[in-house]
């Protein structure tokens, strides 16, 4: 689709940072495929190749929700980048999301299953008309795995070709 340039904020999510900067220096993302995309909420990949496998991870990172926004980061808004996670609030690893909405009830309100939220850690500040194309593209079971993959994924593949850092 074309190339997405994120700014990460190290000073606000500084563990957060770190843990998504060591997956792109280990190339972790490259080959990586956005697999669950909703229009009007978020384009989410970094965690399985083409052929839906999921990629080994390091432990998790704990969450910083809550520290990054008193730290004045950014809130789940449209271009923020957040980590994705299970519901366990710590169980973030190699997954992200680009939020394509504004999505204020994914940031952090309480420390409880449901107030921890995403931990937004950046911004997208080229290429966010490459993220609207990815979310408008058609959607629905995965053509390789439907089981695992039922719906909410992109009928044309789209695979990160590589992440780098610009310095």
């Amino acid at each position: 689709q074309g190339e997405v340039v994120v700014e990460l904020f190290a000073d606000k999510a500084p563990k957060t940072v770190a843990n998504f900067l060591q997956y792109v220096n280990d190339k972790h993302y490259d080959g990586t495929i956005f697999h669950r995309v909703i229009n009007n909420f978020m384009v989410q990949g970094g965690g399985y190749d083409s052929q839906y496998r999921e990629k080994a991870t390091r432990a998790p990172v704990r969450h910083e929700g809550r520290e990054a926004l008193e730290a004045g980061g950014p809130r789940n808004e449209v271009g923020t980048i957040a980590m994705a996670r299970t519901q366990d609030p710590h169980s973030a690893t190699a997954q992200f999301f680009i939020n394509v909405a504004k999505n204020g009830f994914l940031d952090f309100t309480a420390k409880s299953m449901r107030g921890y939220g995403y931990a937004a850690f950046g911004r997208v500040v080229e290429g966010m008309e490459i993220v609207n194309a990815i979310k408008k593209l058609p959607t629905g079971p995965s053509p390789t795995v439907p089981r695992s993959f039922p719906r909410d994924v992109p009928q044309e593949t789209v695979i990160i070709k590589n992440a780098t850092l610009e310095k």
